[in-house]
């Protein structure tokens, strides 16, 4: 049967508006929603079983449907063309697939997940993010197949499939309309069957005869089986699928206490002997089920950064066909390949990573930096994929596309950093794993000895001990907090790479800054040359551009600019040393470009005392020499960044010991160490000096965050507890580091510790919170002072109080005080 055009024909689901993928089926186009329903007909066709779709009598309910059971059995996802959009090579046969979950509901439904995956064969890595429903499965192709990891989460009652991010996005929809829906059934059901509970209640002796107590009770019965069967559902499924499986979940003490409550209920009704308990079963139900909700749209709404991320870009671009005459095709992104011409119209979304080649306009970066104000465009500019174009139309020259743009980059970060666990969400998770087990016991307890001391009271105080407990809010407690941190700390234009980033942020005691690129703008300029051979300036300048041609350094762009346009020659044998400089053959002899110390010793002559005095009198001073002799020293000017004076006194203003370790000039480091205010400045450091320097801080005790920018600070960045990377900096540096401070406005990352702390304070307030509710309703509810309704209540009031907790982080992101302090100049 072929579905409407606006529906997916593979699946059925809808068709988002800016979607337009085919597959030829039985000589037609057929339209498909997504690129995973694409490639599983393309599948489907190419192994001959298009009769699929002939002889098929409806469209598929859920997404498992919407494949034929020979291809499913044939392995459909173990086809390279079908994976090719979501799993990627890790080394020589391991492989890592991005997939996304369904079915699961709770903390222990993730770690029920991963333990259950981790001991399948050839199975290497498995780590699912509680907010997302987002999972990273790594495996061992000779020894596993992905179709076998799919089927092993089937087989424990649990989804996968590939990830999506409009998938994404229908699923989540999807789980807000049935818990929204289940709620719906769980309220009305409880007002109904309070309103035949409450004359019951009411009534006294003689008020009331049997028969229409009993009618009332019937229809109580009548008015909770929808709740029961429908709203309770998940929670019979999933303590079901924990039994089978020989563990406890969250869900068992859940469903152990409605069920029995219920049982005892409908035995009661149909002997007309003992209490009925439905008001007590709708009510708890309506108020875990609504506590659950607010949880998961404060879940969604946290993880909506990282699916923004993946939204970012559009799907189709204008690609120039006759410039500059600017007649324009539309094509798909995924066409885009490097040196492509794009129109991007004032509104539209840049598809790609490119230079502006003509135009002039501004650019909304606030997805990717934190900034909200618009960055001026022109002619030679870098514009960025998933920047929004806001006055005028541009033309650009696509350079990078696809996972190579910066976007694709952040994203990956973004989502290695949701992937792993604090070392406080494991404790967490660990101790909620046994609190259920020992929920049970002390369950089965109260029932026995109630049922010597009052029988009629027995069942419900069991049934209270069950649910007034909450080991949701102590699971919660944490990855929440962290959610909402990571979501907030990215709309500063700070991104989280690391799961571990913000508990150790939020501990540092003592910050470490490299000086060049971090504290300064790092755009250094050549003010002065002092000529120590026979060279010209001209030749001086020339020969030390040649050498730093290929570096990445603020030293070797400030060369390229003074030289301009100037051709540049050839060199071999390069060499370059880490925070030492460069040494090559230029025609034959050995040149080196460097501190003085790595340069002079090439020559091994000394400096004279005019150069020695040169050298001293302040600015990154650089030497150019040859084996013959000196040639040149250099001196770089380079200024502040404007809010780094204010960054430096809120640290200090929190308790903070301050550093600055830096491979430039001591004179240089000196220079901005005193205007900054910081005492424990040290210049002219090589990357093992820096790392020793770090080793001893933390030797003493001290909690280190470095800010470093630069291949340079790569190793120290991995040695410090907490590294933080600039922007700007090296792809190697960004690598490494825990934080990547995407925003220019140093504040920014001021307000990301103030966050990162209050995050950790928010943390121990809800863990407090878990466990002084759990000591005290636990006992309450054993002593018998506790109803099932009102344990319901706790219960879920419990876990929403933790939600809401959390929720006051996302408030606390306010717009950033921006200093008007003017940029100083120091080396």
């Amino acid at each position: 049967m072929d579905s409407p055009e606006c529906n997916c024909y593979h699946c059925g689901l809808p068709i988002p508006a800016d979607t337009d993928l085919q597959v030829e089926i039985d000589s037609r186009l057929r339209r498909m929603c997504c690129a995973g329903c694409q490639a599983v007909a393309k599948a489907i066709v190419g192994n001959g079983l298009a009769d699929y779709y002939r002889h098929r009598d409806a469209l598929p309910e859920s997404p498992r449907e919407a494949l034929p059971e020979a291809l499913r059995n044939a392995g459909l996802f173990d086809h390279p063309e079908v994976q090719q959009n979501f799993v990627q090579a890790t080394g020589e046969h391991e492989r890592e697939a991005s997939l996304i979950f369904e079915g699961i509901t709770c903390a222990a439904c993730v770690w029920l997940n991963e333990q259950h995956l981790m001991r399948q064969a050839g199975v290497t890595g498995v780590t699912i993010n509680y907010a997302t429903r987002r999972a990273r499965v790594r495996w061992d192709e000779r020894r596993a197949k992905l179709s076998g990891i799919l089927s092993a989460v089937a087989a424990i009652g649990y989804r996968a499939h590939p990830y999506d991010p409009l998938r994404s996005e229908q699923l989540v929809q999807k789980e807000r309309g049935a818990a929204l829906w289940r709620l719906f059934v769980a309220g009305f059901g409880m007002m109904q069957v309070m309103m035949y509970a409450i004359p019951v209640y009411l009534a006294v002796d003689g008020d009331m005869t049997p028969d229409i107590e009993q009618l009332m009770r019937w229809a109580s019965l009548i008015l909770t089986l929808p709740v029961i069967l429908y709203s309770a559902a998940p929670f019979f499924r999933s303590a079901w699928r924990d039994i089978r499986l020989a563990r406890v979940g969250m869900d068992v003490p859940v469903a152990l206490g409605v069920g029995s409550a219920f049982a005892a209920s409908c035995w009661a009704t149909l002997t007309a002997s003992g209490a009925v308990y439905f008001d007590s079963v709708t009510m708890f139900l309506f108020f875990l089920l609504g506590g659950r909700y607010f949880e998961m749209m404060a879940r969604q709404k946290a993880a909506r950064g990282i699916e923004t991320l993946a939204r970012a870009l559009p799907t189709f671009a204008s690609r120039v066909t006759g410039f500059p005459a600017l007649a324009a095709e539309s094509v798909t992104v995924a066409q885009l390949v490097a040196g492509d011409i794009l129109l991007v119209q004032p509104g539209e979304v840049v598809p790609a990573d490119g230079e502006v080649i003509q135009g002039e306009s501004s650019t909304d970066e606030s997805l990717l930096s934190g900034e909200s104000a618009a960055v001026a465009k022109r002619s030679g500019d870098a514009v960025i994929g998933g920047s929004i174009n806001v006055a005028s139309p541009l033309v650009v020259r696509v350079e990078k596309v696809g996972t190579d743009t910066r976007l694709a980059a952040i994203q990956r970060l973004a989502e290695r950093a949701s992937m792993e666990k604090p070392r406080l969400v494991e404790m967490a998770d660990r101790i909620a794993a046994h609190f259920v087990g020992v929920l049970l016991v002390l369950a089965v307890i109260s029932g026995a000895v109630w049922t010597l001391i009052d029988p009629q009271r027995a069942l419900w105080v069991f049934v209270a001990v069950l649910v007034v407990s909450c080991p949701c809010a102590l699971s919660l407690a944490t990855p929440a907090a962290m959610a909402v941190a990571t979501g907030a700390l990215s709309r500063l234009g700070i991104m989280v790479t690391r799961g571990h980033a913000i508990e150790v942020l939020a501990r540092a005691n003592h910050f470490v800054f490299d000086k060049t690129g971090t504290l300064t703008q790092g755009r250094l300029t050549l003010v002065e040359t002092l000529l120590l051979g026979d060279l010209s300036a001209s030749a001086v300048l020339t020969l030390a551009a040649t050498l730093e041609q290929g570096s990445e350094h603020p030293i070797g762009r400030a060369l390229r600019a003074a030289v301009g346009t100037e051709p540049l020659g050839l060199v071999e044998d390069l060499r370059a040393l880490n925070s030492q400089g460069i040494e090559a053959r230029l025609a034959g002899q050995l040149v080196r470009i460097g501190t003085p110390d790595f340069a002079g010793a090439l020559h091994a002559q000394p400096l004279s005392a005019t150069a020695l005095r040169w050298r001293d009198a302040g600015g990154s001073v650089i030497a150019l020499a040859n084996s013959q002799g000196w040639l040149a020293l250099l001196r770089f000017q380079d200024s502040l960044r404007p809010q780094a004076a204010a960054l430096i006194e809120s640290l200090r203003s929190q308790g903070a010991r301050l550093s600055i370790l830096s491979g430039d000039t001591p004179a240089a480091v000196a220079e901005a160490a005193a205007q900054l205010g910081i005492t424990d400045a040290l210049g002219g450091q090589t990357p093992e000096a820096k790392h020793a320097f770090i080793s001893k801080l933390q030797a003493h005790g001290e909690i280190v965050a470095m800010l470093g920018d630069g291949v340079n600070d790569a190793p120290v960045l991995a040695q410090a507890q907490v590294s933080i990377a600039m922007g700007s900096g090296t792809d190697l540096a960004r690598q490494q580091a825990d934080i990547v401070l995407l925003a220019e406005d140093l504040m920014q990352f001021a307000q990301g510790v103030k966050l990162a702390r209050r995050t950790l304070r928010i943390v121990r307030q809800n863990l407090i919170w878990a466990f002084a509710y759990n000591l005290l309703a636990i006992p309450l509810a054993m002593l018998g002072m506790v109803t099932p309704w009102m344990a319901g209540l706790g219960m879920s009031m419990s876990s929403l109080l933790v939600v809401l907790n959390t929720l006051r982080l996302q408030g606390q992101t306010g717009p950033v005080v921006r200093t008007e302090t003017l940029p100083t100049k120091v080396a």
